[in-house]
């Protein structure tokens, strides 16, 4: 599990992404398409075309994590934003978008869903 800090900014980029980007693709994305700066301290999350695979890129002021989930089952749900290049979340979004609850809805997938 992961514990994040309150006032951690985080971004998802609506569009997919080729998995097999590493730190320094998954940098210039950040920078370039989301045109945000990594080393601000943000987490940026990146999913592929099934939404079964993300990955989530983050600076900790030394260097870049880089963290990788792929669901055996199901996929992730984005949440619709107004902006068509990426959607701010906030920590316990990122939480609920990890455990696999829906945030469109706002409501936890059926296990027949996942």
């Amino acid at each position: 599990m992961l514990m994040l800090p309150t006032a951690l900014k985080i971004y998802l980029a609506i569009e997919p992404v080729d998995m097999r980007k590493q730190f320094n693709g998954l940098w210039t994305l950040a920078t370039e398409r989301l045109r945000e700066d990594p080393r601000q301290g943000a987490a940026f999350i990146f999913g592929n075309k099934d939404r079964d695979r993300i990955k989530i890129l983050y600076w900790d002021g030394t260097g870049s994590w880089i963290f990788a989930k792929r669901l055996e089952k199901g996929c992730f749900t984005w949440p619709q934003g107004s902006d068509a290049i990426k959607v701010s979340l906030a920590p316990e979004a990122l939480t609920m978008l990890l455990a696999g609850i829906d945030l469109k809805d706002g409501c936890r997938k059926a296990w027949y869903e996942r």
